[in-house]
């Protein structure tokens, strides 16, 4: 059809009748898209009409232009107004239910560290500690000098440490900020201080080279290790329960003395030992103490009138035990599987 010329009033009139039957059996939008081509395209059948007006005669030209002109206007009206997609809408719209449900939006959740940092910190504030943070990019004198750690530790080794430049690292514990809040503040002090901390160590099933961790201090008078033990089982009750098996033996730190941890029993092996917890039966989760001379003085309270105890606990390591996981690596690899059961 598209090599025939049209040049006669009749022609047209066969034409505008073809057209219209085609019109009438578009179904789809593949068909409307070729019906346009073939008719309203920039080489279609509607504009060659008009381009060959000027092969025409001159007395007939005026009246086969009017026609043609008109028969264009009325197929672009009638291609517009897209009759077949409404009868495509009109199909769609009876299977569709409007009293169905909508379709679930997915949504994200709380990270499980974020989760177990929260709950933790919910049990001391209801003990009465007030939360304190402070920089992940410390100094080596909050980090090690005023925590009472000598030139010669072997924690100052770059094996256990991120250092960034000779005064500067990444924190190895949460710590540093004791020193902070006895700076700013004066007894009594009841903190804990959770956040990031960063160590040089090989990444097993047991450790990582960044984990959480939660400071405690507490510096008031007449302060003594029953307190710190009071506090310690009070939060292991509530954060476990009255059957958690809990361990407390001697210790050492540089920045508490005496020096004490908290170990709880395996919950994978139940204490008959595995690769986990060692094959020792318990889990190291908390290092605590009474704060030493040197750190109180660095942090600016001096004298016999006040003392105070510590601890620290790794956030990743209650995870462990309150979850029931045995790789802490699992934490880090962003694995949607791991993360959606929490």
């Amino acid at each position: 059809m598209g090599d025939q010329n049209y040049t006669s009033i009749e022609e047209l009139e066969k034409l505008t009748a073809e057209v219209n039957l085609e019109l009438e059996h578009i179904s789809d939008d593949a068909q409307a898209e070729a019906f346009r081509i073939k008719y309203l395209g920039k080489k279609g059948l509607l504009r060659s009409l008009l381009k060959s007006l000027k092969d025409l005669p001159e007395d007939h030209r005026r009246t086969f232009g009017a026609r043609a002109n008109q028969l264009r206007a009325e197929v672009e009206e009638r291609f517009k107004a897209a009759p077949w997609k409404t009868a495509g809408m009109e199909q769609r719209d009876r299977s569709f239910d409007p009293t169905l449900p909508g379709l679930p939006i997915p949504s994200g959740s709380i990270h499980p560290l974020s989760k177990m940092q929260q709950e933790i910190c919910d049990i001391f504030v209801s003990m009465g500690f007030e939360i304190a943070e402070g920089p992940e990019a410390e100094t080596e004198y909050y980090n090690f000098t005023a925590l009472n750690f000598p030139p010669h530790h072997p924690a100052r080794d770059m094996q256990d440490t991120f250092f960034i430049s000779d005064a500067a690292l990444l924190r190895t514990h949460t710590s540093p900020v004791q020193i902070r809040v006895m700076e700013k503040g004066e007894p009594p002090i009841r903190c804990i201080m959770p956040g990031r901390v960063y160590r040089n160590e090989e990444i097993n099933a047991r450790s990582y080279c960044l984990f959480g961790q939660i400071e405690g201090l507490y510096v008031d008078e007449n302060v003594s290790m029953a307190d710190l033990k009071g506090t310690l089982l009070g939060f292991a009750r509530r954060f476990f329960d009255e059957d958690t098996a809990i361990k407390i033996r001697p210790s050492f730190f540089p920045f508490t003395e005496p020096s004490i941890e908290i170990d709880i029993k395996c919950f994978l092996c139940k204490g008959e030992g595995c690769s986990v917890c060692k094959h020792s039966g318990w889990l190291e989760v908390l290092g605590a103490g009474m704060v030493h001379p040197n750190v109180l003085a660095a942090g600016g309270v001096v004298g016999d009138k006040y003392t105070g105890f510590a601890f620290g606990l790794g956030i990743d390591r209650l995870a462990l035990l309150k979850y029931g996981i045995d790789d802490i690596r699992l934490f880090y690899e962003n694995d949607m599987r791991f993360l959606r059961q929490f």
